[in-house]
Formats: C-alpha cells, structure tokens, sequence
C-alpha cells in the first residue's frame, strides 16, 4: 500500500514547552554527577537528540571519555523521571503552536496519510510532552522514530520508513514524505534519506536564519492550515 508519510518534530514545531527541559537535564545532570544544579552548564538544545545533548553537557563537566560514555544512560534514565513527573508543569508553562491542531486533526482525517513524530526525545520524553498536551491520539507512534533509537538524528528518517514499511505495510517514496521541523538539524535528517522538509520560524531560529535554508518550504509559523495542506499534498 502506497501512503504519505509526515514525520513531526515536536519541541519547537509542535509546542513550546518553555524552560522544562533545560531544568530537567540540569537536574539529571546534577543528580547523576552527585554536584549542585547550578554547576550543571548546558549546551544549545534545538534540533539535538537527548542523548546527544547529555553528551556534550557531560564533556562541559570535564569527565574523561570513558565516564562520559559511562554516565549517559543514567543521565537520560533520569531525565525521562524528571520530564515523566512534570506534566502539570509542562502543560502550565508550554503551548500547541498556532494551527498544529487543526492540521494534525486535518491529516488525521486523511486516510492517506500516516502522520507520526520523529523527534530527538526519546521514546518516553516524546510521550510525556505529547501526553501534556493531549495530542499523543493524532501519532501513530509505532512508526515513529526516537532519540532513543540513534543519537544521530539524520539516521532517524530511515528507520521511521522501515517501521511504517514493516508494523504497517506502507510503501513510502521519497517524495510522498515529509519532514517537518524547526531547525537545520530537521533538515539535514531529511536531506540524508532525501525526503521532503517544511521548516517553521516557530522555534529557537528565527524565520531570517531559516529563510537561507535549502528547505522545500519555510514557513512563519502553520497558522495557515490550508496552505500547509496544499504544499503536503502537492
């Protein structure tokens, strides 16, 4: 069966979850390390995988390689804790982006679209966010493809094809699917599988730093659902 395919970031082009997340990786940082929150320096977050951002805060701390390498699973163990007790406070202190629900109910309604995420959060960091703010029923989330998987973002899109090919039996070429996202790192994951990308100035870079972009649209913001819908399904 033949489909379309759009793959959604989530922080950033999805919600804005405020400053959750950066105090949930200090606070796992600071937990793991056995130091106090506020010698935890982070790291430039949009666009990263989770693991990859508790790396490069680890190597910040002056750990050697090793423990570096050692310290990860914990970290991140951790910060799904954090982000897994902060619904309350994701949902009080975050936003839906402006037309996210309208074209997530749109492409719902499509039968040939399959719609999912494909994020840097892992698996469980991505639920807790979708969870707060009541979206997760719009994903297909058995397709999707996680932090979690690879801390390589640009592997991510193949392994989402692989999933709707092998859980759903859907034949997806690239030109039939779409990455949609908020930063160069969204694009580059989408030009190493060659798929199609959407970037919207709804995240950290602005739409000035994302306008120079080779993106095949970018985007103010998804306020403009129909237009959104016509560039998916030209």
């Amino acid at each position: 069966m033949a489909a379309q395919l759009v793959l959604w970031d989530i922080d950033g082009t999805l919600m804005r979850a405020g400053a959750i997340a950066g105090q949930a990786f200090a606070r796992a940082v600071a937990s793991v390390l056995e130091r106090a929150e506020h010698e935890v320096e982070l790291v430039p977050m949009a666009g990263k995988t989770d693991p990859q951002i508790a790396r490069e805060i680890l190597v910040l701390a002056a750990l050697e390689e090793a423990e570096v390498d050692g310290h990860v699973p914990a970290v991140i163990a951790q910060l799904e804790a954090e982000l897994g007790a902060a619904e309350e406070m994701l949902r009080e202190n975050g936003r839906v982006l402006p037309g996210v629900r309208e074209l997530l109910q749109e492409l719902r309604d499509d039968p040939g679209v399959v719609q999912t995420v494909l994020t840097g959060n892992t698996a469980a960091n991505a639920r807790a966010k979708l969870d707060a703010f009541d979206i997760t029923a719009f994903f297909d989330l058995d397709v999707a493809a996680f932090g979690s998987d690879d801390a390589d973002r640009r592997n991510l899109v193949p392994i989402a094809l692989e999933r709707a090919r092998d859980i759903r039996g859907i034949s997806v070429a690239p030109d039939e699917a779409w990455v949609i996202g908020d930063t160069a790192h969204d694009l580059a994951c989408a030009r190493a599988a060659g798929v199609r990308c959407i970037l919207v100035a709804t995240g950290q870079p602005s739409l000035e730093e994302l306008l120079p972009l080779d993106a095949d649209a970018v985007l103010a913001d998804l306020s403009d659902v129909d237009a959104v819908l016509a560039l998916l399904r030209s």
